[in-house]
């Protein structure tokens, strides 16, 4: 109930009849003006006590549809009633937006582990194969070459699954980025030899030569970071090169990494790097599932790095990464 103006309505009244009193009113007069204030007074409070209650229903309908919608506010009595009702109309914009980008966040992590977990069943069943096979085979009674050719595929397969699960880390870290952050300048040469080094064994397994131009020059960037999208480049390189080389130099400002592989049809080079997209040589191969360089490119735009493909496929692929820095003039 509104107090305070009751509380100054019955005031104003008492002053009223205090006045009629001093200036020698008659009494039935104050009698009849006090009581004719009373009465109308009160069918005014009635009135104003229906309009209330029918209002704060109204209200409390329009909040009833929370979390699930919010419904339209009847009108504003007041200045102070209708800022709330913009607050209020705000601040459920903002959850609505929380709960659309928590729903997109959720569906893409679900979508990432289903082709991750699909991604590194390859090598699981290919490690099972092989030990099912050397079991049959008595493997420790065969030829010394046969021992270390499976010796190589173990390695090769169980490289491959320290891979996906780096990767999987990578794109855990990657949705708090910001945070895990560290620009200094750093060597590119000694990113790229720590990279080549970790993935030295796939280039002897597969008998793939690398040619590599050092790149001496500091670059300002993350050193964890950016040495995961190298890893990531190297891995897919060699992934879809059965036979020449690599090579590794700078061009106009650029590093590249080109390959001898496959290749990659015109068609589908604009899209390489959208998230799940495979492409002809991913569905041809069902090796792939459009992982590697979607997380290239995402980091590289936080990192403000610039990737880009060029390719023809049966002659291979060339992957160029930017990170040049744009010098600022100072204004005089």
């Amino acid at each position: 109930m509104r107090w305070r103006q009751i509380v100054f309505y019955l005031a104003m009244m008492g002053l009223l009849a205090l006045v009629l009193f001093l200036y020698h009113a008659d009494k039935d007069s104050i009698v009849y003006a006090v009581i004719l204030l009373l009465v109308s007074g009160g069918l005014f409070s009635l009135c104003d006590g229906i309009r209330c209650r029918r209002h704060d229903d109204l209200v409390r309908q329009a909040l009833d549809g929370i979390p699930e919608e919010l419904r339209a506010f009847p009108g504003a009595q007041d200045a102070t009633e209708l800022l709330y009702q913009e607050k209020m109309q705000q601040l459920y914009r903002n959850f609505e937006k929380q709960e659309s980008d928590m729903r997109i966040g959720k569906q893409d992590m679900l979508d990432y582990y289903s082709l991750w977990v699909h991604q590194i069943k390859t090598p699981i069943a290919a490690m099972h194969l092989l030990l099912q096979s050397a079991e049959n085979d008595d493997l420790y009674c065969r030829e010394e070459m046969a021992r270390e050719q499976f010796l190589r595929d173990m390695k090769m397969e169980l490289f491959r699954t320290e891979q996906y699960v780096e990767m999987v880390l990578s794109y855990l870290r990657m949705g708090d980025m910001s945070k895990d952050l560290v620009l200094q300048e750093v060597s590119l040469d000694a990113i790229i030899r720590q990279a080549v080094r970790k993935y030295s064994p796939l280039f002897i397994m597969k008998k793939i030569r690398l040619q590599y131009e050092t790149c001496d020059r500091l670059v300002l960037t993350d050193e964890k970071w950016l040495q995961f999208v190298l890893e990531q480049l190297l891995s897919n390189a060699l992934k879809y090169t059965y036979e020449g080389s690599i090579h590794i130099y700078e061009e106009q400002g650029s590093f590249v990494i080109a390959d001898t592989g496959i290749g990659i049809q015109q068609e589908d080079l604009p899209r390489i790097f959208e998230k799940g997209f495979t492409g002809y040589n991913g569905r041809q191969d069902k090796k792939s599932t459009g992982l590697g360089l979607y997380l290239c490119k995402t980091v590289c735009d936080r990192l403000n790095h610039k990737i880009r493909a060029e390719s023809e496929p049966g002659k291979g692929t060339k992957l160029y990464l930017e990170m040049n820095r744009q010098k600022l003039e100072m204004l005089e």
